[in-house]
């Protein structure tokens, strides 16, 4: 059974930092593209970075460049996003995606409210 279990999220005051985790089971995860996408309220689901498969390459929204880093963890099949300097508009539900050929996985998704 394919699973992907975010944990992490939470209530971080602007400049705080969080670091969002990703655990993968059920599918080889050493293959996968692995990216973080949100989505806040009344808002399209957005890309917001993506690492690929031996973590030699990344990229990131423009909106996170520079404050937010992804790495993975092939042994522990675990990646993650490490977010610095949060700001209220990086507010929402943050979700891990696995994509590779044609599969393409989803997790449930952590809140992350960045407010004082």
């Amino acid at each position: 059974q394919v699973q992907l279990v975010e944990s992490g999220g939470g209530l971080v005051q602007p400049g705080g930092s969080l670091r969002l985790s990703c655990v993968a089971s059920g599918f080889t995860f050493s293959s996968y593209v692995l990216r973080w996408y949100r989505q806040a309220p009344g808002k399209e689901r957005e890309l917001v970075a993506g690492i690929s498969y031996n973590g030699a390459s990344t990229n990131y929204a423009d909106s996170v460049k520079g404050r937010f880093t992804i790495s993975r963890d092939n042994a522990k099949n675990t990646v993650y996003l490490q977010m610095n300097s949060l700001k209220p508009e990086d507010t929402a539900v943050y979700y891990c995606n696995a994509v590779w050929l044609g599969s393409r996985y989803w997790g449930q998704g952590t809140q992350v409210t960045v407010s004082s």
